[in-house]
């Protein structure tokens, strides 16, 4: 099951057809879905919960806990809404493709895949690639 919240007046567009595409995504990636909830949020409020439970001073874009077991998905991904929406103008990138790259961005970390080093990095772009291809 998957589920949408958010605490702005971000409105996820589709639910239907992005719900499939995570699905599909997961499949592709050999897990199974139990509950993976999606929480569009502010800066700030990202920012309290990677300070508090994270210890991380910094803004971030997504923030994915992962309550998994073996290869079934249990997690919650919190998403700013205003770290998208800057990147989105920065990178020059329509707001909606980036909401669904940094959606699928976590949802790749639920899958096993790292981003701490330039080669998981590629990895992880690469995969993103493909996914958001995959939608479109």
């Amino acid at each position: 099951m998957i589920k949408y919240f958010s605490s702005t007046d971000f409105v996820i567009k589709d639910k239907n057809r992005l719900t499939l595409w995570i699905e599909e995504v997961i499949n592709k990636e050999r897990r199974l879905i139990k509950e993976l909830v999606f929480n569009f949020c502010s800066d700030d409020s990202l920012l309290k919960i990677n300070k508090e439970l994270l210890n991380h001073d910094t803004l971030t874009d997504v923030i994915t806990f992962d309550y998994s077991v073996s290869e079934t998905i249990s997690a919650e991904v919190f998403i700013s809404v205003d770290r998208v929406r800057a990147n989105s103008k920065e990178f020059h990138q329509d707001f909606n493709d980036e909401i669904k790259r940094v959606m699928i961005h976590g949802v790749l970390h639920l899958c096993g895949y790292k981003d701490k080093t330039t080669k998981e990095k590629a990895l992880m772009s690469d995969k993103e690639n493909l996914y958001l291809a995959v939608f479109s």
